[in-house]
């Protein structure tokens, strides 16, 4: 499972295997970087490049980019959002399923808390793959914790075993179903009402 936290300057690369046990195993971590001062295509192509040779060395089964999210700084927002086209081109041209998901629930998914800040999800990370520290920068960290939370969502191959599924999990998967829930009470209240 590859994981992308899209960027220009830095484009977070993370590649995980989960087992039938949902057990994940490091198998790459890396980030793109592109100069600043370089034009916008120039940046685009880097970025694709070193998607392809990630893609290239390590054939995952499929992949996961987060999705770009509302910000103040619409220069950030619209970089964000050309890596992430970028990034699901090169999927889409290599054959692999692509799926987004928002960063709270990568949060959640990693750490059971959709709001958790950088360094909860970096150690987390180091804790669930079983690493002496966390991956540096954050961009690799949050890449890992995309293919994770793609992963345990049932976006590889994985089956899912709720009985092995850690605590962070568990809490991920309750708050889905809650939702799930809520969601079916207003639809049932709506049509009550109509």
């Amino acid at each position: 499972m590859l994981g992308i936290d899209p960027g220009l300057t830095r484009c977070g690369v993370g590649i995980v295997d989960v087992d039938r046990t949902r057990r994940a195993t490091l198998v790459h971590v890396g980030v793109v970087r592109t100069p600043l001062d370089a034009e916008l295509p120039v940046r685009l192509a880097a970025v694709a490049a070193g998607i392809r040779a990630v893609i290239e060395d390590h054939h995952p089964d499929a992949v996961a980019v987060e999705r770009v999210f509302a910000q103040h700084n619409v220069q950030t927002v619209m970089g964000t959002a050309q890596a992430s086209g970028v990034a699901l081109l090169i999927a889409a041209e290599a054959g692999l399923p692509a799926a987004t998901h928002t960063p709270s629930e990568v949060k959640a998914a990693v750490t059971g808390y959709g709001s958790a800040d950088k360094k909860q999800v970096q150690s987390m990370i180091a804790r669930i793959l079983r690493l002496d520290a966390p991956p540096q920068p954050a961009d690799a960290a949050d890449a890992l914790a995309i293919a994770l939370c793609h992963a345990w969502r049932g976006g590889s191959s994985a089956p899912s075993a709720s009985g092995s599924l850690t605590p962070a999990q568990r809490a991920w998967a309750e708050a889905e179903r809650g939702a799930r829930g809520a969601t079916r009470v207003a639809r049932t209240n709506v049509r009550s009402a109509r």
